[in-house]
């Protein structure tokens, strides 16, 4: 069974206090998928591409007004970068010992910025996005393996469990498409060629030492990069499927690989949904795939629709807990929902 074919969070979290965001994350999804917590709310470093601060090797960032840019050598940005993110390891270990899970070959998650949102997102020393120069675009990918293979093999040893790696990708249908705004209307930036896109995935996943899933909550993900790249999962907003998404999700599922639907509002809805409607909410998507629930039950995987960095402290435990509870149902009997 996919370690992904169950419930978890996409990373991001509210609050500041990396503790008690574990605490939660943990006894929430100690059983199910549980996550190394990112907190954006912190700043610089702590956000999705800061985060990449504490991860490249040999590649330094520092910030601009627009952003990150990538710099000729490690500053602050990337000092505190690598703070925040010890700070949070040391967090997820010390709950995952208090809950008794070191040792029980329960998976954990850790996520990264992508190698196409990546380089979309970072500046060159010229103020253009790194994606426009295919050079630095290899050179990034190459770096953000390594240390992402680095940094998966630092949390499965300390934590003492087999980790999985989730690549966030809310950049790539945008580069794709060659819908990426240039520094000025006269500078545009031509989309990425899916061969590259594939090869910079598959680079990825070849040096993360586990399984990969890739994460966007965007809209027209473009499923043949997908499809053709070596990742195990795709984790996205279930909102925004079409039909042309089924499709491709029905051939991603054929294909051995699981779909981590993102069924739960990730932000307080006006009524709080029961455990019944988020486990409709899933078969009214799967049961448009052509397959038969119970064929379905090791490769469908439950989580909020996107980070919850914006929800409240409340909502946010709510979210990842319904999501759990639904992912048991729909594997204990899918047919009875």
């Amino acid at each position: 069974m996919s370690a992904f074919a169950t419930a978890s969070g996409a990373g991001s979290w509210p609050g500041t206090v990396a503790r008690a965001a574990a605490e939660v994350v943990v006894g929430e999804l100690g059983g199910a998928l549980a996550h190394i917590v990112e907190l954006p709310a912190r700043g610089v470093g702590a956000d999705t591409i800061g985060r990449a601060g504490a991860l490249l090797i040999d590649v330094a960032i520092d910030t601009v007004p627009r952003g990150y840019r990538i710099t000729a050598r490690p500053g602050a940005v990337t000092r505190r970068a690598a703070s925040l993110l010890d700070e949070d390891i040391d967090a997820l270990e010390e709950a995952w010992e208090t809950a008794g899970l070191g040792g029980s070959g329960r998976a954990v998650k850790v996520q990264a910025p992508g190698p196409i949102t990546l380089a979309a997102e970072l500046e060159l020393a010229n103020g253009h996005r790194a994606i426009t120069d295919v050079g630095a675009v290899r050179d990034l990918a190459a770096s953000l393996a390594e240390g992402v293979g680095m940094h998966r093999a630092t949390v499965s040893r300390r934590l003492d469990t087999p980790v999985v790696v989730q690549f966030d990708e809310p950049s790539l249908p945008a580069a794709v498409a060659g819908r990426l705004t240039g520094v000025t209307a006269l500078t545009p930036v031509p989309p990425i060629d899916d061969a590259l896109a594939t090869t910079l995935l598959d680079a990825c996943v070849a040096a993360a030492g586990a399984d990969v899933a890739v994460h966007s909550c965007a809209a027209e993900l473009p499923w043949k990069v997908l499809q053709r790249s070596g990742i195990a999962a795709v984790s996205v907003d279930a909102t925004t499927l079409r039909p042309a998404d089924l499709d491709a999700i029905a051939e991603l599922i054929e294909s051995g690989r699981t779909v981590m639907l993102g069924v739960v509002s990730s932000s307080p809805p006006q009524r709080r949904p029961s455990v019944e409607e988020v486990a409709a909410a899933v078969v009214a998507v799967t049961d448009r795939l052509g397959f038969s629930r119970s064929a379905l039950r090791d490769r469908i995987g439950i989580t909020p629709a996107c980070g919850l960095a914006a929800a409240t402290p409340q909502w946010a435990r709510t979210a990842i807990a319904l999501a759990r509870r639904a992912a048991e149902a729909f594997a204990d009997d899918p047919d009875a929902i």
